[in-house]
């Protein structure tokens, strides 16, 4: 969707600069009003004609979980006013990635059969950091299907040890 990175570009990088020191804490709202417009039916009412600005802004802020800084409501205001509700989630993507290129660290995420204490975590960050040259922000996604072990994701580079990966690679040598 070149499109939507094309339009979110600009936002994501005036948030970017206005943020300044706070950028962590921009990254928290900015991701929650990313994931309440990315839901179908907000975007079938903010694209209803019969519904004004105010009123999309209303339920989008009186969704959100906590109290919205200042700031976040200015730029819900800006991003509604332009009509760019659906490009919100786009724009809260190159956010992390201009956060991230600023901090040099990048997003990862490690699907997992099983949950993982914070023990195991730990270690497992520490090993993915080293393999990976660099500081990750990880996320755990649990996917049973793996039977075992993980498989993480960090950009376009993908390390599978899962037993599922091992198996089909098993299932690949038997049938050549």
């Amino acid at each position: 969707m070149a499109e939507l990175a094309t339009i979110a570009r600009p936002y994501a990088e005036a948030l970017f600069k206005t943020a300044g020191a706070d950028l962590a804490g921009t990254a928290v709202w900015l991701d929650e009003l990313a994931a309440i417009a990315s839901n179908e039916q907000l975007q079938q009412y903010a694209g209803n004609p019969s519904v004004t600005a105010a009123q999309t802004f209303d339920v989008i802020s009186g969704v959100a979980k906590a109290q919205l800084p200042e700031a976040a409501k200015n730029f819900l205001r800006a991003v509604i006013d332009n009509g760019r509700i659906s490009v919100l989630p786009e724009i809260a993507s190159q956010f992390r990635a201009l956060k991230n290129a600023q901090s040099g660290s990048s997003d990862a995420t490690v699907y997992s059969a099983f949950a993982l204490d914070g023990a195991a975590l730990a270690d497992l960050a520490a090993t993915l950091e080293k393999r990976f040259g660099r500081k990750l922000n990880l996320k755990v996604e649990l996917e049973p299907e793996l039977i075992g072990g993980v498989r993480v994701v960090v950009g376009d580079e993908v390390l599978d040890t899962s037993v599922k990966a091992r198996l089909e690679q098993m299932k690949a040598a038997l049938i050549s």
